[in-house]
């Protein structure tokens, strides 16, 4: 089974959960025998069982004679899925600035789907399709499928652990996998990635372009009256995400360049919890709250 080639960038943090497909990562990662490998694991603290899960990966690394970092965290059983994945990246991007290592995740093809559609249901736009891409993480599996892992896992007689929240339907990317499993073979996977391929490109392009308004004052509304929604929709939504760290969806973008254009002086507008906007005369302030 073919993987994503892996720079060789020594050492590599290992993002290893337990279930199959970090453990199916971990077997392929130790194969290679050329990087130096750290495991790194998180236990959020969601699920009453989380710490069985830990002690499992800990053993996994002193089975491969890796060394091993963790962390135990006390989300609870009512964190989101953004709480526990901000927690996640926080921990791992600590550790690969300590070790100076570069992150591999076993985000998969399946995962890929999973979160355009999600992105998808939530407004994001076009960007949402542009998902798993952040340049510092490197994702080897992102064009092998589940059922690969599987086949893998099952040739290699490996062990992982399930996590009891997949089956849960509180959170809606387990009612999406389920409603995308549906749709079996109608659904073109490699259609869809060809497509996350294009609008990654295409995410670069427009951020080369945002660039070109970086001398300009972006909080001038005047500047942004002047320009076509979908370009100053753009930008609004990359003045944000500068000004508060939080990159509003479509409809919270579309919205918030209304305001801009149209509202009195003294006004203001919440884009997000926490993040909103007041208009001046001539410009507009961008504030967490």
């Amino acid at each position: 089974m073919a993987i994503a080639a892996v720079p060789i960038t020594s050492p590599l943090l290992l993002a290893i959960s337990g279930g199959i497909d970090s453990v199916c990562l971990l077997h392929m990662m130790v194969a290679r025998q050329t990087e130096t490998l750290i495991v790194a694991h998180v236990d959020h603290g969601i699920r009453s069982d989380s710490a069985a899960d830990e002690r499992f990966v800990s053993e996994l690394a002193k089975q491969y004679h890796l060394p091993y970092v963790s962390t135990q965290l006390s989300l609870g059983p009512n964190a989101s899925e953004e709480e526990a994945r901000n927690a996640r990246y926080d921990f791992l991007l600590q550790q690969a600035a300590t070790h100076q290592a570069t992150i591999v995740t076993a985000h998969h093809q399946d995962d890929a789907i999973e979160t355009i559609a999600l992105n998808l249901w939530r407004g994001t736009g076009w960007r949402g399709l542009a998902v798993l891409n952040r340049p510092t993480i490197l994702r080897p599996f992102i064009e092998l499928s589940k059922s690969q892992l599987y086949r893998y896992a099952l040739k290699h007689r490996l062990e992982w652990v399930e996590d009891s929240t997949n089956a849960s339907s509180i959170y809606q990317r387990n009612r999406l996998r389920r409603m995308l499993a549906a749709q079996g073979k109608k659904l073109d996977k490699v259609a869809l990635m060809g497509l996350r391929a294009k609008q990654i490109q295409l995410k670069k392009d427009v951020e080369s372009e945002e660039r070109r308004y970086h001398t300009t004052d972006l909080t001038s509304r005047h500047f942004m009256i002047q320009l076509d929604n979908a370009t100053a929709g753009e930008l609004i939504a990359t003045v944000v995400e500068r000004l508060s760290g939080y990159r509003p969806t479509r409809p919270q973008a579309e919205a918030a360049l209304l305001f801009v254009k149209t509202a009195r002086s003294g006004s203001c507008h919440q884009v997000a919890k926490g993040v909103e906007i007041v208009c001046k005369t001539r410009y507009f302030e961008v504030r967490v709250v």
